[in-house]
């Protein structure tokens, strides 16, 4: 396997170049608030035509969906990379693409379809699942030639901050999305997608390499490759399964024990918490302890939901949930670093895809249980938090393992 650095410019940045990545920001942000519009409207539009039980199972065939085109994605832009010079072209494609499935969604919605046609409506949803997935992970990718390598959490710290602070307006842009109606918003959410795309174009510079860089070569796969190729894929489960566990039973507990604030706006403040903490943090773990830091959020996380199993408190709550927040900023700032680090520079996509691969597995393994079983106990959280802990942390240490014998 050739170890040759593949990067979207000519030589690898000395310092952050910050303009490209708030260019990547803006686009992560209408990213957010396009799965924001489609989460709001999903099950509604689905429930409206007649498919209340999909609308429950499609999340999670839609989460094992990204579990398998995540990674296959990922491959295919570090190919596009080496033979084009840039993944710009694919994140291109993807926006396009769901933007005019966004746009089509939009008169769907207004028309009256027949029960004979009343499928083509959750094949267009699944279809812009898989349009964003075409795009978001190689666009994310490019961070890798935005910053130096030593320098990636604090690029990526803003990353996470426009992450999380987006994410936490969920509440109050689903109060907006419920007056304005599908229709508008899925036309709103094709706008976001253009102007955050045309904001990353923009701030590109264009000095590109040229379609003369090095392709990435073809890898025999040996029971070696194959565990190396799974750790970040395991990382992505382990920490996406604590992530929703996070959000779903701390902000459950506390709203039943304040009475005055809703689910989704204690959702909110661990978010925005989160999202503020990424910045004095950004600089405590530079690249070569993105392992470590990404292992104490986890850890961190995990001791704070098994704490919420011995008093339901609302002041020591709102202290677990506090500290609960700061663990999921530290595991925002290491994110993309760490699935960079974990596989050989030119396949930055490909790393990438697996992480969120082991996400979208997860999101599909919660969203199953919370349909099995309803309401997730603090016990059982605890448990499931202390099990994707292990996931995450034999996986951490077997990378370190790997990269101190080679």
């Amino acid at each position: 396997m050739t170890n040759v650095q593949t990067n979207s410019f000519p030589n690898a940045p000395t310092k952050i170049m910050w303009q490209q990545v708030w260019g990547l920001a803006a686009l992560l942000a209408a990213i957010t608030f396009s799965w924001i519009a489609y989460g709001f409207y999903q099950p509604r539009i689905l429930a409206r035509i007649g498919f209340v039980d999909l609308a429950i199972w499609l999340g999670i065939f839609q989460g094992l969906l990204g579990a398998i085109v995540e990674p296959i994605v990922g491959w295919f832009s570090d190919r596009i990379l080496g033979r084009f010079g840039s993944r710009l072209p694919q994140v291109v494609v993807g926006v396009t693409l769901a933007g005019l499935i966004f746009v089509i969604a939009s008169w769907l919605v207004e028309t009256q379809l027949s029960e004979g046609m009343r499928w083509i409506v959750p094949v267009m949803m699944t279809m812009w699942v898989i349009a964003m997935i075409i795009f978001r992970g190689p666009a994310i990718a490019l961070l890798q030639g935005f910053a130096p390598t030593n320098q990636l959490p604090q690029a990526n710290a803003i990353l996470a901050l426009v992450l999380a602070i987006t994410s936490a307006t969920s509440p109050i842009l689903g109060l907006i999305l419920k007056q304005i109606g599908a229709s508008m918003t899925f036309i709103l959410g094709a706008i976001a997608l253009l102007i955050g795309s045309v904001l990353l174009w923009v701030s590109m510079p264009r000095h590109l390499v040229t379609a003369t860089s090095p392709e990435v070569s073809a890898t025999k796969l040996t029971a070696k490759s194959v565990v190396k190729y799974a750790l970040p894929f395991f990382v992505g489960l382990g920490s996406g399964l604590e992530i929703n566990l996070l959000l779903h039973i701390l902000p459950r507990h506390l709203s039943q024990e304040l009475g005055s604030l809703s689910v989704e706006y204690i959702q909110s403040g661990i978010l925005l918490i989160a999202g503020v903490t990424t910045l004095p943090l950004r600089s405590l773990f530079p690249r070569q302890k993105v392992t470590f830091g990404m292992g104490l959020g986890l850890a961190s996380i995990a001791v704070c939901l098994t704490l919420t199993v011995l008093s339901q408190n609302g002041v020591y709550l709102i202290l677990i949930s506090a500290i609960a927040a700061m663990a999921l900023g530290l595991v925002l700032t290491n994110t993309i670093p760490l699935a960079l680090a974990m596989v050989p520079p030119n396949q930055a996509g490909f790393g990438t895809g697996l992480y969120f691969g082991g996400n979208g597995m997860a999101t599909a393994m919660f969203a199953a249980l919370v349909v099995t079983q309803g309401e997730i106990s603090a016990m059982n959280g605890a448990l499931l938090s202390l099990l994707a802990l292990a996931i995450a942390i034999i996986s951490l240490k077997k990378f370190a393992y790997v990269t101190q014998h080679n």
